[in-house]
């Protein structure tokens, strides 16, 4: 893929020559120069397709798709091997039945190339980034002084087309650099892919695969499980996918730029070189301060990321700790990727600000572990009945202090009348 900033043709080598011949110097305006730049941009607009909106998604799955092109052919999977991603899933359900009282989440099993990943997760990223990036560009704006707005007009327009583009750019190759790493649909943590699908990519676990020393079918199968058992959270707890949704919103309504910032970016952009555009969006120096509101909700959604990853850590090994001889190892091996900074951590600091925590993940875990231990599995999965008895941060710190609390919850829901009288004597006995 070109380097050249977007539908941008390569330097004329006749120009340095015709350069050479005019010295004159009678009109340093080049108009002619003017022109071409606005052939250019028009071009520019034109190639990168009609999406509105404050990211241009069609220019994100251009260059995503054109990545994954130029890293390599695409690997077409035959039916023995879409038959044991199937085959994979259906063993991983049977094994997951005893261990959680969630029933099967995923109607349809299916493989993916990383080009497959890209068009069928994008509507959630979409949904993910949107929030973020409306209120980046409108923050911009709102931050020029009225006559300047009033001088822009219609450049304004223009802008947020430049803005859109840029930011689908930088979506685009986080995509392509996800798609070609991702293991399956859910990797990331979050429900990316179509409703009720579980989905593996056989030509990334492969790679994947590669050094382990673990047979591959160990490998499809303990992966098939992380699949499936994400697919039965995310399709039986109603209110967590709109609660992620709902999260980055509330991290995206803090935005605020620096108006120092813009004086910055008038200096430094060449109205000439589009692409400095670009290169000074990509610089950091439009990039929003943190709020507290902010922080609130990135921990909010970084604990809810750590329930989901610790609930899947614990099913999974039990239902297959015992089946899979390497479980325990490729369950760590998951978390030494993450903590490295994996591609899921990667895109979400790019995209949404957000850099998830590996320690959470291990408390989390250890959370579950104990709820089920002392409360059974049935009460163990009624937490994620209503969001209000999921634990927060600081549960996380003590897990041993909210699973003793857990308890006289579940007793002040199931009978409050009961649970009433208790507190009052106790009140009545000190």
């Amino acid at each position: 893929m070109s380097d050249l900033p977007f539908g941008f043709g390569p330097q004329d080598p006749d120009d340095d020559r015709r350069k050479g011949d005019d010295q004159s110097g009678a009109n340093p305006f080049d108009f002619g120069q003017l022109g071409a730049m606005l052939s250019q941009l028009g071009a520019m607009f034109s190639n990168a397709g009609s999406s509105a909106g404050p990211v241009n998604y069609d220019l994100a799955k251009q260059i995503a798709l054109q990545q994954l092109s130029d890293s390599g052919p695409t690997i077409g999977f035959g039916p023995d091997q879409g038959s044991a991603v199937t085959d994979a899933v259906h063993l991983a359900e049977m094994w997951l039945d005893p261990v959680t009282s969630l029933p099967a989440g995923s109607r349809t099993t299916q493989t993916w190339t990383a080009r497959d990943w890209v068009e069928r997760t994008l509507p959630t990223w979409q949904r993910l980034c949107d929030p973020v990036a409306r209120r980046v560009s409108g923050a911009w704006v709102d931050a020029m002084p009225a006559e300047a707005k009033e001088a822009a007009g219609p450049l304004l327009s223009m802008l947020g087309q430049m803005g859109g583009m840029a930011f689908g750019s930088q979506l685009g190759g986080a995509l392509a650099q996800l798609g070609s790493e991702v293991l399956t649909s859910t990797e990331v943590g979050l429900p990316l892919g179509p409703e009720g699908t579980a989905a593996l990519l056989p030509a990334n676990i492969e790679k994947f695969t590669e050094g382990l020393e673990r047979p591959a079918s160990e490998v499809l199968v303990f992966l098939a499980a992380r699949e499936a058992a994400h697919q039965r959270l995310f399709s039986h707890v109603p209110w967590l996918r709109q609660r992620l949704l709902d999260t980055v919103e509330a991290f995206a309504q803090g935005i605020t730029v620096d108006t120092s910032a813009l004086e910055q970016l008038a200096g430094q952009v060449d109205p000439a070189n589009p692409a400095s555009i670009e290169e000074a969006m990509k610089s950091g120096m439009l990039e929003p301060k943190t709020t507290p509101e902010q922080q609130a909700a990135l921990a909010r959604l970084e604990t809810l990321l750590a329930l989901v990853e610790g609930w899947v850590d614990v099913v999974v090994a039990d239902a297959v700790g015992e089946r899979l001889p390497g479980a325990e190892a490729l369950r760590e091996t998951l978390r030494r990727r993450r903590a490295s900074g994996g591609p899921a951590e990667q895109t979400f600091a790019t995209l949404v600000g957000l850099e998830l925590r590996p320690r959470r993940h291990r408390a989390a875990a250890a959370l579950w572990k104990l709820l089920g231990d002392k409360h059974g599995i049935e009460q163990r999965e009624s937490v994620w009945e209503h969001p209000d008895l999921v634990p927060g941060s600081e549960d996380l710190d003590d897990p041993l202090e909210f699973v003793e609390r857990f308890g006289s919850t579940r007793a002040a829901l199931e009978d409050p009348i009961a649970e009433l009288e208790r507190t009052l004597k106790e009140e009545r006995d000190e």
